[in-house]
């Protein structure tokens, strides 16, 4: 968070000096890369927590954009073609899903494989054409948050006709 707002202040500093599309490049190296960072452990965070990396990523908005504090930052987000912080994370964990069932054997890490496995059905059903995902029996909150769960769970709830 703190290296993330002192390269924030940084570019804003210098906005005015480098194009739009050098901002949106600078924007995205620095400061978008840190928020990107293992993001996908933050599945399941506290509201709390991502709401300070929403702020982070709505103020490098405003500040690429050349915007005041007041303005909104969603349709900023929009226009950037930027994901909120939330659904950065569930981009991650779904694409991690969709490269090890897809392409097992490409540069994916077996660990990975190993957790991820198809769902079999006992009997014929319409959904048997669907690629599921079998998720492990867990009882508690904190085995949810697990990859081996969440990215799982996320799998099986993406809508089938994208």
């Amino acid at each position: 968070m703190r290296a993330c707002n002192f390269h924030l202040s940084a570019l804003r500093h210098i906005r005015s000096l480098v194009s739009d599309s050098v901002a949106q490049q600078i924007a995205c190296s620095i400061v978008g890369s840190r928020l990107d960072y293992c993001n996908s452990l933050l599945v399941n965070c506290s509201n709390r927590n991502l709401d300070k990396l929403q702020r982070v990523q709505d103020n490098l908005a405003r500040v690429v954009c050349n915007s005041n504090r007041s303005t909104s930052a969603g349709p900023l987000l929009r226009r950037l073609h930027w994901l909120p912080v939330r659904q950065r994370i569930n981009f991650k964990l779904a694409k991690l899903c969709y490269l090890v069932t897809s392409f097992p054997s490409f540069q994916q890490p077996g660990y990975l494989a190993d957790l991820i496995s198809p769902y079999s059905q006992s009997c014929l059903l319409r959904s048997s054409t669907q690629k599921f995902l079998s998720v492990p029996p867990h009882n508690l909150d904190s085995a949810a948050r697990r990859i081996s769960v969440a990215a799982l769970r996320l799998w099986n709830s993406l809508p089938l006709n994208c």
